[in-house]
């Protein structure tokens, strides 16, 4: 069926993985407050989905090494949907903690294994393609934040929006999935429990760490940052997320064009500065509308980094596709969800403010560790 290829394939397994992802941002303010939680919990928290994705990559690399980055994506998002829904049920603070491990497991392991199903896609197809993968993960997260702030709006419990989210997100994706797809296996080897990064994979690695921070952390602190600093309504607020979202998937669509014409070592140059200068429109900007145009500018200048970095992994001569993800995901992809602790630490000792003047300085960096992402530093 014409509908079912490998990349709608692997499309719709970004959609899915982002749908969940958006609609989690978007309702952080809630959780937070139906568990009454301050600043500094919410990121004590927060860390053990951070730490449940951090020990997941391995595992997820290994499996998709020995048994197909495919098949490895699929039994990961049937437990990834239930994961989420199963955080509605924490009705005491101290349940939320391994209710959020195994959320950022799930979140953390099919995103190693759906990027090297994407790299295998992007061999066989012979040019740049990452870039729109990853442009579907974010017309998925902007979805779920959009239905997020529909639900805020009409009163739905944050059970039952989960609940019926994953599900209606789930079907279509795990069917259009589900395709016949021969990918290179047994080339699995034993992981320590953490993998890191090693050769010239250790920039690339702290490129993604300094250019992936301010996703995760937009995503659970930036509808609390318009609330407690602009003081907008819960609906307003959860807008924020979703004009990141839709900036960055508009210039997602458009960067696989942009890095074959320019290289991806000034692409990611440039998205560094425009993702710097979003954010500090967001921390001086005075009212709401403003702060969105501040996403807006943060989530363009954030389009390109994360799928440069996931293709110069899966690209690496060394090592197999699945061991490289895994290595840069630990400090790519752990920023992701380790940025929001760190924002929560620091505004509760400074400010909420200064945690987002820190996300720009992380932004900036990205432009030092730009040379890193050419393919002949391998």
């Amino acid at each position: 069926m014409l509908l079912r290829t490998p990349r709608v394939a692997v499309s719709a397994l970004f959609f899915f993985n982002g749908a969940l992802f958006g609609s989690w941002a978007s309702r952080v303010p809630s959780v937070r407050a139906a568990l009454d939680l301050g600043e500094g919990e919410l990121g004590l928290y927060l860390l053990c989905m951070a730490l449940g994705a951090i020990l997941s990559f391995p595992l997820a690399g290994r499996l998709a090494d020995e048994i197909g980055a495919a098949r490895t994506s699929r039994l990961v998002a049937i437990a990834h949907g239930p994961a989420l829904a199963m955080v509605a049920l924490a009705s005491e603070p101290w349940h939320l903690a391994p209710l959020l491990f195994f959320l950022g497991a799930c979140h953390g392991g099919m995103d190693v294994a759906m990027n090297a199903f994407g790299a295998e896609v992007e061999r066989a197809r012979g040019r740049s393609i990452m870039v729109s993968f990853h442009a579907m993960w974010s017309v998925g997260a902007g979805c779920g934040a959009g239905i997020g702030a529909l639900a805020i709006l009409n009163g739905l419990s944050v059970a039952t929006h989960f609940s019926l989210f994953a599900l209606l997100t789930a079907i279509p994706a795990l069917w259009l999935s589900a395709i016949p797809w021969q990918g290179i296996t047994g080339r699995g080897q034993k992981s320590p429990l953490i993998a890191l990064p090693r050769g010239s994979l250790i920039l690339v690695g702290m490129l993604g760490f300094c250019a992936m921070i301010g996703e995760g952390a937009i995503a659970d602190w930036g509808a609390i940052f318009l609330v407690d600093v602009l003081n907008a309504g819960e609906a307003y607020a959860a807008l924020g997320f979703t004009f990141f979202s839709i900036f960055m998937v508009t210039f997602r669509f458009a960067g696989d064009r942009l890095v074959v014409r320019f290289g991806p070592s000034n692409v990611a140059r440039v998205g560094g500065v425009v993702a710097a200068s979003g954010i500090l429109t967001v921390v001086l900007a005075p009212n709401v509308v403003v702060a969105w145009a501040g996403f807006a500018l943060t989530g363009a200048g954030m389009a390109p980094l994360a799928p440069l970095v996931y293709s110069r992994a899966a690209s690496d001569p060394v090592i197999s596709p699945g061991a490289g993800l895994a290595s840069v995901s630990t400090l790519g992809y752990g920023s992701l969800l380790l940025g929001p602790p760190l924002v929560g630490a620091i505004a509760e000792g400074l400010s909420l403010t200064a945690g987002f003047v820190f996300l720009a300085v992380m932004a900036l960096m990205v432009t030092v560790l730009a040379p890193s992402l050419r393919s002949d530093r391998a």
